[in-house]
């Protein structure tokens, strides 16, 4: 039974406006669930109840700046994924945000593509899932490495019995890329199981 991808849920906290319509517009068009805050004084309790996966906060805000927001929200949450993005880069708020697991630091005006790259970088990192082949390749991966792992198999000795790079071996593993038909048979064939076995209870 394939289950529904799971929905990314963005918070965006920012005080202008304009920023917080375009970013609920510009992400929702993406597929994913927004809301926006303007106050960031509110950010740590939404984050907190609302069952985030990522936060977009501004640097540069009345009352609570965002390495403060950040600070406050780490204390509820420290496996939120947060970007933060400011049209005042300085290196000292840069290593500040690093220090608080922030996935990345963007300027503003930010380029809408870069952004996304970012985003689907956090739902790779989370295991969230989109579309069913993303989750078929997902599955796929998990069982390989399961049963690699069951046989005390490296990579490295993975390759010499597939003649499969190691690095496609692991981006397999990884679910960052979609093994071809051909693999997928060398790969069950060193594991000893049918093809069919890799794709789980899919």
């Amino acid at each position: 039974m394939v289950k529904a991808p799971q929905p990314l849920k963005v918070l965006v906290v920012d005080d202008d406006e304009a920023i917080r319509e375009y970013m609920e517009t510009f992400l929702t068009k993406d597929g994913y669930e927004v809301k926006t805050l303007a106050d960031p004084e509110e950010a740590p309790d939404e984050v907190k109840n609302g069952g985030y996966h990522l936060v977009v906060l501004d640097l540069m805000m009345p009352g609570l700046d965002g390495v403060q927001a950040l600070e406050k929200i780490r204390k509820v949450d420290d496996d939120v994924a947060v970007v933060i993005f400011t049209g005042y880069p300085s290196l000292e708020t840069a290593v500040q945000s690093m220090k608080l697991d922030v996935v990345d630091y963007l300027k503003k005006p930010f380029n809408p593509d870069e952004f996304r790259a970012v985003v689907e970088r956090v739902v790779a990192k989370k295991g969230l899932l989109r579309t069913p082949e993303e989750q078929l390749h997902r599955v796929i991966g998990e069982t390989i490495r399961n049963l690699r792992k069951e046989r005390d198999l490296t990579l490295k000795q993975m390759s010499r019995r597939t003649g499969l790079s190691v690095s496609l071996l692991s981006q397999i593993e990884r679910a960052e890329s979609s093994a071809s038909i051909s693999s997928l048979y060398k790969v069950a064939t060193a594991l000893d199981v049918r093809v069919s076995e890799l794709f789980g209870e899919y």
